[in-house]
């Protein structure tokens, strides 16, 4: 398995806001995405998805390009996205938040996960809109994480997360790839990423300025890619 993102640029009408970038993470692997408010990280993982159109470059898969699929044939491809925001329907119970997309409407897939994020199960009968915004996380964690797919692309997932949470979200993020399963993950929680990402890319106004290692070593270079 293979994602790749050659010379890629995108944007929002005819505002661009990446040029240029080019990278890659195979079966096995977590990339972390690093990098500022503001500098294209999110726009980074639509295009991957599919929601956003590339206006340069490339997205192959498996070696082959993506242009012009859908987020829906991405997805039955192998290809899941836990975006950043709009991460539940609030006015649905958390059980339909994670089993909508299923046929059989069946949690019995997620039933490890459930035993793991036992706020989330407390809360199966609850309308999502009554949860807290890192428990939001969780429910969207837990569908993902459930998903059949070969890459998984998580746009802040940590946010507003307890860190006993955040340190069983790296355990199962190390489980998952050492099954192997390709992740890139979008963080701000540098201590995260770090923790279970083999490479890291950092973005800064819409190009990629540096590439390397994860790893807890690399805090203090990539601490200074943060500073504002």
């Amino acid at each position: 398995m293979r994602l790749q993102f050659i010379g890629l640029g995108g944007g929002y009408g005819d505002t661009q806001v990446l040029r240029g970038l080019t990278g890659e993470v195979r079966a096995g692997e977590v990339l972390g995405v690093i990098g500022r408010n503001g500098v294209g990280k999110t726009t980074l993982m639509r295009l991957l998805t599919g929601a956003l159109q590339p206006m340069s470059g490339k997205v192959l898969w498996h070696g082959g390009d993506l242009a012009g699929w859908s987020g829906h044939r991405r997805q039955r491809a192998g290809m899941a996205y836990m975006p950043q925001e709009r991460l539940v329907f609030d006015p649905l119970s958390v059980r339909d938040n994670l089993t909508l997309h299923r046929r059989d409407r069946s949690l019995a897939p997620m039933a490890p996960l459930l035993d793991v994020f036992v706020r989330v199960r407390e809360r199966l009968d609850l309308p999502a809109g009554r949860l807290s915004g890192g428990e939001k996380k969780l429910v969207a964690f837990t569908r993902v994480m459930t998903d059949v797919a070969s890459v998984l692309l998580l746009d802040e997932p940590s946010e507003g997360v307890q860190q006993e949470n955040i340190d069983l979200m790296a355990r199962l993020i190390d489980e998952r790839r050492l099954a192997g399963a390709a992740f890139i993950i979008v963080e701000q929680n540098l201590s995260l990423l770090l923790r279970v990402a083999q490479r890291v890319i950092v973005l800064d106004h819409g190009e990629m300025v540096h590439t390397g290692p994860g790893g807890a070593d690399q805090r203090e270079q990539l601490t200074r890619y943060l500073l504002v």
